[in-house]
């Protein structure tokens, strides 16, 4: 088995955009030989809370499971989540000011993508 490209980028939360300040929530990575886009994340509630204690969480629940959607390419993600894979990585990892950020894109080898999320998010996010 060969050794597989992939980039990732890590998923933030900025609850005051104009602040900057932000928490990790998740991993995005796309493996362009399989075409493929896994995303992972979950909201520490209480530090999204330290930064800014009036934040929506729910609201930021729902545009994570839309920024999902998205990366998975479900019908439901609509017209963006119908791009190819490539097209879709690009634009979630867009340099935006919203408050779901991703950190610049980042490259890496591995055997295996679905092991490489996990680490990815056990050690950026968790």
């Amino acid at each position: 088995m060969q050794k597989l490209i992939y980039e990732y980028a890590i998923v933030r939360i900025v609850p005051l955009v104009e602040r900057e300040e932000f928490v990790n929530v998740g991993v995005i990575m796309f493996n362009k030989k399989h075409k493929t886009i896994g995303m992972r994340y979950q909201i520490n509630e209480e530090k999204v809370k330290a930064l800014c204690a009036v934040a929506d969480i729910e609201e930021m629940r729902q545009n994570l499971e839309s920024f999902r959607m998205i990366a998975s390419g479900e019908k439901a993600g609509g017209p963006i989540a119908l791009l190819e894979p490539a097209e879709r990585y690009r634009w979630l990892t867009a340099v935006r000011s919203a408050t779901i950020q991703t950190s610049r894109s980042h490259p890496g080898f591995t055997m295996d993508s679905d092991k490489e999320l996990e680490r990815l998010f056990k050690e950026m996010v968790l």
